[in-house]
This record gives structure tokens, sequence and C-alpha cells, in this order.
């Protein structure tokens, strides 16, 4: 079955490479200018700041100018390219089209595990599937069988903030901590809960001491550049949040930072 698959593979890859002396190439198709991504990362900015008011991080008036930042920002984005014409698809494209295609089955063929010829029909190559995250309740079990169990005690901690349950998360990230004074996680949860409980100075001593064990820690640079921009302290939430915008290119927070990082280095002349 294997050879069978890499042959098909292999002539797949052949036939693309022999396209274009069988009949004239067809011009690529062209994209029509495409806003969505523009669209999704303001959409997702709003949000995150809507977000934080419901937190209590932001009061309103703040709240509206943040708002009205990331809808200026939205609406100098560009809305997308001209689209070039369509043009006949390059002999080697193709040919290097079909010799792709042909390495990938090959490895991915040599990759597969032995037994996967061999498996009955329905079952997965690599083995039973979990059925999903375990309950709180079911954490809260194992932490009673194990109280020195860190990873449980995070996932518990996770699973208290998921339910709203501010203050149950925050005694769990303590009792992380109490076993290991350096755990990063823990100290990054109960920084943001600090934060959200509007406890900010206690928040930043969880930030600093994370960012003393991980200097390019994202979430804790999050927090350090959004404390220092709502003090006006421009120059230290620029600096934060620089390093933050190279490292957490795809962090949930991204999209709101941007243009404030950008407002806050207007502020300062930049």
């Amino acid at each position: 079955m294997t050879l069978v698959v890499f042959a098909l593979a292999l002539a797949a890859g052949g036939a693309l490479a022999l396209r274009p002396w069988i009949r004239a190439p067809e011009p690529w198709p062209a994209d029509p200018p495409d806003v969505r991504d523009e669209v999704a990362r303001a959409a997702s900015s709003l949000r995150d700041l809507d977000e934080q008011r419901a937190a209590g991080m932001l009061d309103a008036a703040e709240h509206a100018r943040l708002r009205a930042l990331v809808e200026e920002d939205a609406a100098r984005s560009p809305r997308g390219s001209a689209v070039m014409r369509g043009r006949g698809a390059p002999v080697r494209t193709l040919a290097l089209a079909g010799l792709i295609a042909g390495i990938l089955v090959a490895a991915a063929v040599a990759t597969l595990p032995r037994e996967a010829g061999d498996r009955a029909p329905g079952t997965t190559i690599t083995g039973t599937v979990p059925a999903g995250a375990p309950s709180t309740t079911d954490l809260e079990a194992r932490v009673a069988r194990s109280p020195g169990d860190v990873p449980t005690l995070l996932a518990l901690a996770e699973s208290y903030r998921d339910a709203g349950r501010a203050s149950d998360s925050a005694s769990t990230y303590r009792r992380v901590l109490e076993l290991d004074r350096d755990n990063v996680a823990a100290l990054n949860g109960l920084a943001l809960l600090l934060y959200q409980a509007g406890e900010r100075d206690g928040a930043m001593l969880a930030v600093d001491r994370v960012l003393a064990l991980r200097p390019r820690d994202a979430d804790a640079l999050f927090l350090r550049g959004l404390y220092a921009y709502q003090r006006g302290d421009f120059r230290g939430a620029t600096s934060a949040w620089a390093i933050f915008l190279d490292i957490g290119e795809f962090h949930p927070a991204a999209p709101m930072v941007r243009p404030l990082y950008e407002d806050a280095r207007r502020k300062l002349g930049d």
C-alpha cells in the first residue's frame, strides 16, 4: 500500500511537471483584495478593550479613548494591494511542485509507526485520543490525592479563573508559589488576577519577579507595558512593548498592544 501511495504521488508530480508541454499554460487566477485580516485584527482589539473595561482594568474615559485609537488605526490600514495580472506559470514551478509532493509523501511514509498498516478500521494511527480536558471537580480530586502536584495545581488555578472564581484561582496560584517560588506560570497568573482586581502595585511585584527570571516573557512584558501606559509613562510602555511585539506576534494581547504602542511612540515624538 505504501509503495502504491508513493508511486501515485510521483506520477502526480510528473504530470504537473510535464503539463506545460502538453498544453499551453493557463494564467494563475488573480486573488481579489481581501480585507478580512484587517477587520479581524480590529475586531479582536476592540473585543480585548471591552474585556479590559469589563474587568475593571480601564475606566470609561480611557476605554473610549483607546477604542477611538484602534478604530483610527484600522481606518489607516491598507485595504489590499493591486492585483497582478495573470500570467503563465513557469515550468520550473510546476516541476518543483511535483518534486516536493513526492518528498513529502516519502517523509510521511517513513515516519508512520509500523503498526499503522495493521490497525483496525476506524482506529487512530498514534493511539487513543483523550476525551477532553479534566473538569474542575476532577482536578480538585487529583489535588486532594496529590497536594504537591504542581502541574495539576496550575491547571486547577486556570480552571477556577475561567469559571470566574478569581479568589480560588489566586489562592491556588499562591499554593504553587509555596511549593516553587520561581514558578513563572503561577507568578503570571497571579499578576493578571491582581491587576484585574485593581491591585496593580502587587501585580507589578509578581511581574518584576517574572522578568528577573525570564526577561523576555511575553505575559509579563504585556502587563508591564500596560501598567506604564496607563500611568502616562510612555517611555516605559514603549520599552516593554517593543520587546513584547518582537517575541509575541501571536500573543492574544498583540492586536490590542499594537495601536497603543504606536500611540505611546507618537506621544514621545518618536
